[in-house]
């Protein structure tokens, strides 16, 4: 990790657009940034039409003048390359470089990322904008770090890509043999003879090839990877001591695999924009980003500082700024980023919140942001040792990618929502979880959760073998190990590559309609407990809606057999259901699943593994865990523990302290032994 240059502490700010606004605002944007606590702002995103307004004519006046405002209020820069936007000229004498949708649609200048990565035309012009300014900024003083394109996530079906993806498939495959025989192509007469007969995943009459589909997501993540070194390498060839870097942005739309990616990048940094539960999807985003980021200190570069996204505007409650901010902090970042500084009179994203909000500073926004500005500082020394977590959950792009394939069992699965619900139960109970790869050495963590882990390869198959071998407890949710590396189903019975780890056998799968549950049946009458460890309580608040002393499952179900497991829960008959209960008489949910075991556990070497059929609620999810609900959220960083209360009422932290309702606390206590 390069920290950008110039800083100490915490970075704070966020995406600056002045070009955006009149010249006698900047001076005032100036001052209000000092009196926020600002020390660090993102500039010239989209700005490549107002620095080249023909091609190969630049205008950097404006730019000038600004960076210079900038650097006379002591605010550093983190100069942007403003490659995600295209200006509209470059259309016009490019028409050939603008992406192409699935069906055969050409896109045309009128948003944002409107290009084709693989186009010549995009990559050359790219490196040459890249270069003009790195060239006339690279000893600018206030430079601080390089920060290349924007939200990394296009794609594209035109020609230029379609020859890009061939070379791509034969460095990847080697053979037009080895292709045939990744893909299945023999299925549907697919079969290819010579090179040019393979297309990306384009508009076709019925379902699409899963392998292919999932092997173009690869691609694009590659392509634009390729994109982004070539900025880098010009980037650092003038400026060798600048840090530079990306914004990885979350979301099922994204073909982008940031594990890979974050080896490329001097500091991880991400945009995050929660929505429908605000705590629980920020520690979500924060514990994926440390991951991305192999445990460093990563950086928290967009945030939204006054609205949620979602169908309709959703404001944060007061003091919401300050107590997600903290929760990305105490979970590795190491600043808090906004997008934007000031909101926009108008465009596409006039109603998207600033810093310096609609209201200007006489507003209890710019007020929260100031007390942000504030409290960062003495922070800083708080986030320097690492964040111990003591769980983890696997996370996969490539098995996302693969189940969002129209073929599967089931369309409505929606692999982050699977993570979603694993990490959230973790965090409400009290757990403090890490995600790890597959292939990652699990070694330290008590109990690893692997939710509908649909892709897995041999080697990291074995990995998870390892684990349990040596003393670990492995969680495997349904629909997991189906799948080899190509999306090929392993046969010989569900799940594939952990059915001997797991100690059983799926027949068949049971895929639930969404309003319908199946009952569960727990030998001896008792709660459902898998016996993990009891571990640390570090976590935040009740589930709501919890109740049901008769656990059911939801979504899913399967024909299992034991082979070497033991059945911890069986679905049961279904009783008539009450006028709001859940339906029970969906194909599945009955007598042909009754008795049948719906949730094992199986001893192997020195560890245990449990296996899910079936979706359960968040509450028996914990309850299988050994995990009770606790009232606030804590993080421990070596000898600090961050305490946030998310809730509306008075709850006791550490040491018999009270936090009012959205109260938090930053506390020196003894390391953890």
């Amino acid at each position: 990790m390069d920290w950008p240059r110039g800083l100490e502490g915490l970075c704070y700010g966020g995406d600056y657009n002045p070009e955006q606004w009149p010249e006698e605002v900047w001076k005032e944007d100036v001052e209000l940034m000092r009196r926020a606590g600002v020390n660090l702002v993102t500039v010239g995103v989209f700005s490549w039409a107002r620095l080249e307004p023909s091609p190969g004519v630049h205008d950097f006046g404006w730019l000038d003048r600004a960076l210079g405002l900038l650097h006379e209020g002591g605010i550093r820069v983190g100069l942007a390359t403003p490659t995600a936007s295209p200006p509209p000229w470059f259309g016009l004498a490019h028409p050939d470089a603008l992406n192409v949708a699935a069906d055969g649609t050409r896109l045309t200048h009128g948003s944002r990322d409107t290009y084709c990565v693989s186009a010549p035309a995009y990559r050359d012009a790219s490196v040459r904008i890249a270069t003009a300014l790195a060239e006339r900024y690279r000893e600018h003083p206030a430079l601080a770090m390089w920060h290349v394109h924007n939200e990394y996530g296009t794609r594209c079906h035109c020609d230029h890509a379609a020859a890009a993806f061939r070379t791509w498939l034969e460095a990847r495959h080697g053979t037009l043999e080895a292709l045939n025989d990744a893909w299945t192509t023999s299925f549907w007469g697919q079969h290819y003879s010579a090179w040019e007969q393979v297309m990306p995943p384009r508009a076709t009459q019925y379902l699409p090839n899963p392998s292919q589909t999932l092997d173009f997501r690869r691609f694009l993540s590659d392509a634009m990877l390729a994109c982004f070194r070539e900025q880098k390498a010009v980037l650092r060839e003038l400026s060798p001591d600048v840090p530079v870097t990306t914004n990885f942005v979350f979301g099922d739309w994204v073909p982008v695999d940031q594990r890979r990616w974050a080896r490329e990048v001097d500091l991880v940094a991400i945009d995050h924009y929660p929505a429908a539960d605000p705590p629980a999807e920020t520690a979500f985003g924060a514990d994926l980003a440390r991951h991305w980021a192999g445990g460093e200190p990563w950086l928290l570069m967009e945030q939204a500082a006054v609205t949620y996204t979602g169908p309709r505007m959703a404001a944060k409650r007061p003091g919401e700024i300050t107590r997600l901010s903290l929760s990305h902090i105490a979970r590795g970042s190491r600043g808090a980023m906004f997008f934007q500084w000031r909101a926009s009179r108008g465009g596409a994203e006039l109603w998207h919140s600033g810093m310096v909000p609609h209201a200007g500073p006489d507003s209890r926004i710019f007020r929260e942001v100031c007390e942000l500005g504030a409290l960062l500082p003495a922070l800083e020394e708080a986030t320097r040792a690492p964040v111990e977590a003591e769980a983890a959950v696997l996370w996969d792009t490539e098995a996302g990618w693969a189940l969002q394939s129209p073929g599967l069992p089931s369309t409505e699965l929606s692999y982050p929502e699977a993570v979603r619900q694993a990490h959230r139960v973790l965090y409400r109970h009290g757990v403090t979880a890490d995600f790890a790869h597959p292939s990652d050495d699990l070694s330290a963590y008590g109990f690893v959760l692997v939710p509908s882990l649909y892709l897995i390869s041999d080697a990291d198959a074995e990995n998870l073998r390892r684990y349990v071998e040596g003393g670990g407890t492995l969680v495997v949710s349904f629909l997991s190990g189906v799948a080899d590396e190509h999306a090929r189903v392993r046969t010989g019975g569900y799940p594939g590559a952990l059915r001997d780890l797991l100690g059983i056998r799926v027949e068949e799968f049971h895929p639930l309609p969404p309003d319908a549950a199946i009952p569960l049946s727990v030998p001896g009458g008792g709660p459902l407990r898998a016996g993990i460890r009891p571990v640390a309580r570090n976590g935040t608040g009740p589930l709501p809606g919890e109740r049901a002393p008769h656990d059911t499952g939801t979504f899913w179900s399967e024909h299992l057999h034991l082979e070497g497991a033991e059945a911890l829960a069986r679905y049961a008959v279904p009783d008539a259901p009450g006028p709001r209960a859940p339906r029970t008489d969906a194909p599945g949910t009955g007598a042909a699943l009754a008795g049948r075991p719906a949730i094992t556990r199986h001893r192997h070497g020195g560890g245990t593994a449990l296996y899910l059929s079936t979706r359960l609620t968040d509450g028996a999810y914990a309850r299988l865990l050994g995990l009770e609900p606790v009232p606030v959220e804590r993080v421990r960083r070596g000898g600090w523990l961050f305490t946030i209360n998310h809730g509306d009422e008075e709850q006791e932290g550490t040491g018999g302290l009270r936090l009012s309702p959205g109260g938090y606390a930053v506390q020196k206590v003894q390391p953890a032994v």
